[in-house]
């Protein structure tokens, strides 16, 4: 196993400019050494998780001859969608990431930085920079974020190509990983050109089973199997394994693909404030469109339901500015209606599902947009006319939870992220905002969010095309 320190992080020196094609292209240089240094039998693998997963991603587009297998454990894909903007909204967590994470290992940083526990060296580099040294020797990545709105090249450049990414894969998501992680995972094993990959999904927290007994003999199986021709048993690993959550536990369960071809395509209808089988009578709601907005309930369930694989919503929508953000929350509640809520990829308080859709980017891309999957263009803004109606289609995360026979379902339809409660008093020390049930993926950026354009009012208009497409589960 090697490790290596990227341009201008740990003991490399360089200019910092994380997930740009100059790291890629290095990356990419980095495998090739090792596949033919004389301790290799020629097959490279790489694993990790996170930013060490997402970049596989962007490598593995590269097609670097010695790459054979590649594990992928919550990493996202898509530079704009997965990770800068969701639904065009820009998420502030890369610029508080970047503080807390990558300037702290900066390169220059010398006396000033650790020392490995390891080796005794320092962590940060021979050298002791000078704070306006070291400004000069990275870019500046929140407001680098914010000079790029659409998907234009540099989110391109920073993105899979999913047609040229066809080494062996296995893509392992979390559900709880929304804000960043869960997407791409499931983006990759349906988009990628590989003719061997493999889908997981879990739950619980970021760093749990990737550490632990489950992930690590997961993909022992899987590197044995591609990098050394063993007989691991990965012969008889199905497609898809799923970690199907309960209220209370997890079960294991095959499946032959995503989403899966026995999927009840279900619509649950926005009705007066309530979530029905049925469509209603016509109705406006309007709410403050930086606010808590408003949230549909069902009836209790009369039965157990599955509820496995993405969602999408259609809603009628329109502003008294030139623009409205929509935060949508798939939640649970108890009969008596106290809120479910689950153990997230960061945050401990985290709904079932969640998408975004900023209104002047509902342009959709005809070739990649499903019924359940509306895949938008973010190349161009449409700006809404004072109190024009218009149709939104809202990709809603990929999710997985089974609902108690006697609960309730609900669709938030906000104009801010969704809150828990309004203090928690949880926080991690490498993240800077207190944990409320988004985690530190928000979007709150006032330079992207004006109060002047996105501070009116927001108007639903319901009809029976305001709907939730839900991805019902029958059993086997």
């Amino acid at each position: 196993m090697r490790a290596v320190d990227s341009r201008g992080a740990g003991r490399s020196p360089g200019f910092v400019d994380p997930f740009s094609p100059r790291e890629t292209k290095d990356f990419y240089q980095c495998i090739e050494w090792a596949g033919v240094q004389p301790w290799s039998n020629g097959k490279v693998g790489l694993n990790g998780i996170s930013y060490f997963g997402t970049n596989q991603w962007h490598v593995a587009s590269l097609q670097p001859p010695h790459l054979a297998a590649i594990c992928i454990w919550e990493g996202m894909a898509d530079w704009y969608r997965d990770g800068t903007h969701h639904g065009g909204i820009v998420n502030t967590f890369w610029a508080n990431w970047y503080d807390m994470q990558v300037k702290s290992v900066q390169y220059g940083l010398g006396e000033r930085g650790p020392r490995s526990r390891a080796n005794g060296k320092l962590v940060c580099g021979d050298e002791t920079l000078s704070d306006a040294e070291l400004a000069k020797n990275r870019t500046n990545f929140g407001d680098e974020i914010l000079a790029h709105p659409l998907d234009d090249e540099y989110h391109k450049g920073r993105s899979p190509v999913w047609d040229k990414i066809t080494v062996p894969l296995l893509t392992a998501a979390n559900w709880g990983g929304q804000g960043l992680h869960p997407r791409g995972n499931f983006e990759g094993f349906v988009r990628s050109k590989s003719k061997e990959k493999y889908l997981e999904a879990h739950g619980l927290e970021h760093w749990t089973h990737f550490y632990t007994d489950y992930g690590r003999n997961l993909q022992l199986k899987f590197f044995d199997h591609f990098l050394k021709g063993k007989d691991s048993g990965w012969k008889n690993q199905p497609k898809v394994l799923l970690q199907v959550r309960h209220i209370d536990k997890f079960v294991e369960r095959p499946e032959n693909e995503w989403p899966l071809a026995r999927t009840n395509w279900t619509k649950m209808y926005l009705s007066g404030n309530s979530l029905s089988s049925s469509p209603g009578n016509s109705k406006a709601i309007t709410f403050d469109a930086m606010g808590d907005g408003v949230t549909f309930i069902s009836e209790p369930f009369e039965k157990q339901t599955e509820i496995t694989g993405p969602i999408a919503a259609k809603l009628k929508v329109s502003s008294n500015t030139e623009d409205a953000d929509l935060f949508l929350v798939l939640r649970v509640f108890t009969a008596d209606l106290r809120e479910v809520t689950y153990m997230g990829a960061i945050d401990p308080h985290t709904p079932i599902a969640q998408g975004w859709l900023r209104a002047s980017h509902r342009k959709l891309d005809q070739k990649l947009s499903t019924e359940y999957r509306p895949y938008h263009t973010h190349d161009e803004k449409q700006p809404l006319s004072k109190n024009e109606i218009v149709s939104l289609d809202i990709e809603v995360l990929p999710t997985c939870m089974v609902v108690p026979a006697g609960y309730r379902l609900a669709l938030s339809v906000r104009g801010k992220d969704y809150e828990w409660q309004k203090s928690t008093g949880a926080k991690l020390s490498n993240f800077k905002n207190e944990l409320l049930g988004c985690g530190p993926f928000l979007h709150n950026e006032p330079r992207d969010r004006p109060s002047s354009m996105f501070a009116g009012k927001t108007t639903l208009h319901l009809d029976a095309n305001s709907y939730v497409l839900l991805p019902v589960i029958p059993p086997k």
